[in-house]
């Protein structure tokens, strides 16, 4: 790519760096101020650090940035962050400008782990932990299913993932039909459509970790989705070890995706949107792409979650107000540049 506003003789531009550490962080100033009741940013700064100083002058402002509104906006960052990263990564691994955090079956398997737990009355940490282990097992579930192919075709994993995806959204509806249509099914209808609103530094301990380190990986080996991207024959004469690395980059994005569903449910189109913006600022090198895709990821979450608490009397889904924006977004996308989104 040539040399722009982003990018100089190979490499981020001073102004693209501060950008990019600039959006998330503006963004969620901006965001926590807003709500039923805005709160200044002055107040805002004041009682972020009065956590570090233990002076509470406003304990009513406290309590709203510093218990409701900051884990929301943390969760907010990992998880944009997170999905963005996780869906870039499966778009390069198999070169597929469609392709999601969950192609390979591991939200359906998470939100049927969501569903027993709720049924069975567990409570917001066992939930989470229940939904993980559901979707790391579905993922483990769908390797099974493509098995060894010798030509190492990506398209057996893809259509395991179809099979996968199938057979937990299966169970997780014969499990909704056998809920309690008066209290567990609203409960299981709300949280499979995504929402922030049990935010809790708790949750955030749990899932967070997981999510981090997994983006620190595909950060770590970013490059070598470039050599993935390519043919198979180009891949294999780059001299990496191709299925190790293929291996790393799913289980990677396999941990960031059933995180973040196990900490908030569904949460569709950051994985698909975000990296198609990142691609028309700085191109199609994945040196460049990840970087930018997480910060724009982080800073679209912080703005999606004030947007569901704030535009209606009633806090909306995530999952409605991805869709809402990101459909027509990405319609425009197609039209503007057919050629470059791939």
């Amino acid at each position: 790519m040539k040399d722009n506003f982003w990018i100089k003789k190979g490499k981020f531009t001073l102004q693209a760096v501060i950008l990019m550490i600039i959006i998330p962080l503006i963004t969620a100033i901006i965001c926590i101020c807003a709500g039923r009741m805005n709160v200044p940013v002055r107040d805002v700064i004041k009682a972020i650090a009065s956590v570090f100083t233990g002076e509470k002058d406003d304990i009513k402002n406290y309590s709203i940035i510093i218990n409701l509104r900051l884990p929301r906006i943390i969760m907010a960052v990992i998880v944009g962050a997170g999905l963005t990263c996780a869906g870039n990564t499966f778009q390069s691994l198999f070169s597929n400008p469609l392709a999601t955090p969950d192609i390979l079956g591991v939200t359906s398997g998470t939100c049927v782990g969501a569903i027993l737990a709720i049924i069975l009355s567990c409570g917001i940490v066992p939930t989470q932990i229940i939904a993980l282990i559901f979707g790391l097992a579905s993922v483990l579930f769908t390797m099974k299913v493509a098995g060894k192919n010798r030509d190492g075709s990506m398209v057996y994993l893809v259509l395991a993932g179809v099979i996968a995806s199938s057979l937990f959204n299966a169970i997780g509806s014969l499990l909704k039909y056998t809920a309690d249509p008066q209290d567990k099914l609203p409960e299981i209808t709300y949280w499979l459509m995504g929402s922030f609103t049990g935010a809790t530094y708790k949750k955030i301990l749990i899932g967070s970790p997981l999510i981090l380190i997994g983006i620190v990986v595909i950060w770590l080996f970013r490059w070598r989705l470039n050599i993935l991207a390519l043919s198979e024959d180009e891949a294999k004469a780059s001299g990496i070890d191709i299925k190790k690395t293929r291996i790393i980059f799913i289980v990677a994005s396999t941990i960031i995706t059933a995180s973040a569903v196990s900490m908030c449910g569904q949460v569709g189109w950051i994985g698909l949107l975000i990296p198609h913006c990142a691609r028309m600022l700085v191109g199609s090198n994945n040196r460049y792409v990840v970087p930018l895709s997480i910060s724009l990821g982080a800073g679209f979450m912080i703005i999606i979650d004030t947007l569901s608490r704030t535009v209606s009397v009633i806090e909306l889904p995530l999952s409605v107000l991805t869709a809402i924006i990101g459909a027509p977004v990405f319609i425009s996308l197609l039209k503007k540049n057919r050629s470059g989104l791939r």
